[in-house]
């Protein structure tokens, strides 16, 4: 068993999730390590270091689970085990009510990611950064940060960026659910069959390095980790010793990373409302119902953990469990009438704002009672749009269009007073 290997079954154990699949060597990083009943956080943005010598792919960071929860394992220029061979990110995919972890492994080709545009060359589809030409690695300097290094074998494609990258403006970092709804392609099927080599121990030793890594913790930063990416794993290793030296992982870390559940349920509601609008299973008056409950919710949730000291109690749950369910089978009612619309520049608007929300909920920047007042708003705007349209023979005039612009971009300036304002929350599992 490689390091890898090694520390994944570590990670799997000690985070107590359903059993690991044995798998062939061939396979190993093809399958579910970790299950996790909690969505990972949003993908934080940041800026790819620049490459420290000729040689080295970059290898884009990404969320882990460890025994206190979700970490960020920043993105790296790494050693490739061997010439001719290129990187396939892992990737969380939702399936059977969990989230799984599918490892990332060396191949001849990029298989499939989940969709996940990691960026810097992985936009949802293969790799775009650089490729092999004749034993020697080129770069593709639309793509690349060079820095000071002098490199001779470049070129530059920005067709194919075009091509392969799928667009995810918020940042989502798992495939399947509420997340990004891709499939493998044939050509990511076969190359999921080829040879595979596991991550190099330089790769393990960096996860490793930022499962010790308190700044790394989603519970403790919130989603926005200390370190996002590096120009090499030795620059990252003494950042994390003198992070685990000053201020080292404690049992109430791990306590609460395990618990930590950023409003999920609420997320995926306001998700599946942003769905629905962009798809145009649902039309504005039917997202302002749904709006209009969430919101109730919402509020109902902020008031009881106000008068417990941020907790709800078990009864609590239950009857909150219970409202998310009538929510969930109303938005789902409201998607597969016969009611549709053709999305347009006002129902795609909607739908981002959904999307907003649900965002800053799942990051934990975004209360309960913050979501409920963002959930009011655009319920009255949506209604506003629905009654004009209802009006002018399903149209908006140019008038009404402008205006609801106006309207939305009011919106958008409090859902980002909301997530910036410093209230943030960090629940235990709830719901």
């Amino acid at each position: 068993m490689t390091l890898s290997s090694k520390f994944r079954t570590l990670l799997f154990a000690v985070a107590f999730v359903a059993p690991m699949l044995t798998l062939p060597a061939k396979q190993a990083n093809a399958g579910v390590f970790v299950s996790i009943g909690i969505a990972p956080p949003a993908l934080p943005v940041y800026v790819q270091p620049p490459l420290p010598a000729p040689g080295y792919i970059w290898t884009p960071g990404y969320w882990a689970y460890g025994d206190a929860g979700y970490y960020w394992v920043p993105g790296v220029w790494v050693n490739p085990p061997r010439v001719g061979l290129l990187w396939t990110p892992g990737y969380w995919g939702f399936a059977g009510g969990l989230y799984g972890w599918h490892g990332g492994y060396w191949g001849p080709h990029v298989g499939f990611y989940g969709g996940v545009n990691y960026g810097f060359g992985y936009g949802g589809v293969g790799f775009f950064g650089g490729e092999w030409r004749g034993g020697v690695f080129a770069y593709n300097s639309a793509v690349a940060n060079f820095g000071g290094v002098h490199v001779t074998n470049v070129y530059e494609n920005r067709t194919v960026i075009q091509q392969n990258t799928i667009v995810n403006n918020n940042h989502v970092s798992y495939n399947g659910g509420a997340g990004i709804q891709a499939h493998a392609s044939p050509g990511e099927m076969q190359a999921a069959n080829e040879n595979h080599f596991q991550p190099t121990g330089e790769q393990a030793q960096h996860e490793q390095f930022a499962g010790q890594d308190r700044s790394q913790l989603a519970s403790v930063n919130g989603g926005h980790p200390g370190t996002m990416a590096s120009s090499n794993v030795g620059a990252y290793h003494q950042v994390a010793q003198q992070h685990s030296q000053s201020q080292p992982i404690s049992s109430a870390d791990r306590t609460a990373g395990r618990n930590y559940n950023p409003n999920t349920r609420e997320a995926n509601q306001d998700q599946r409302i942003a769905n629905g609008l962009r798809s145009g299973q649902m039309t504005s008056g039917e997202a302002a119902r749904a709006d209009r409950t969430q919101s109730a919710i919402d509020q109902q949730v902020h008031n009881d953990r106000v008068a417990n000291g941020g907790k709800l109690t078990g009864a609590e749950r239950q009857q909150i469990n219970g409202e998310q369910n009538a929510a969930s089978r109303q938005i789902y009612n409201e998607k597969h009438n016969a009611n549709t619309v053709t999305p347009n520049e006002v129902n795609n608007r909607e739908a981002n704002q959904q999307q907003r929300t649900a965002n800053g909920l799942r990051s934990g920047q975004m209360t309960s009672g913050e979501a409920a007042r963002t959930n009011a708003n655009q319920a009255a705007l949506d209604q506003q749009v629905h009654n004009e349209r209802v009006a002018n023979g399903g149209k908006l005039t140019p008038q009404e269009k402008q205006q609801a612009n106006h309207q939305e971009n009011k919106n958008s300036r409090q859902i980002y007073n909301e997530k910036h304002n410093g209230n943030t929350v960090k629940p235990p599992r709830e719901r």
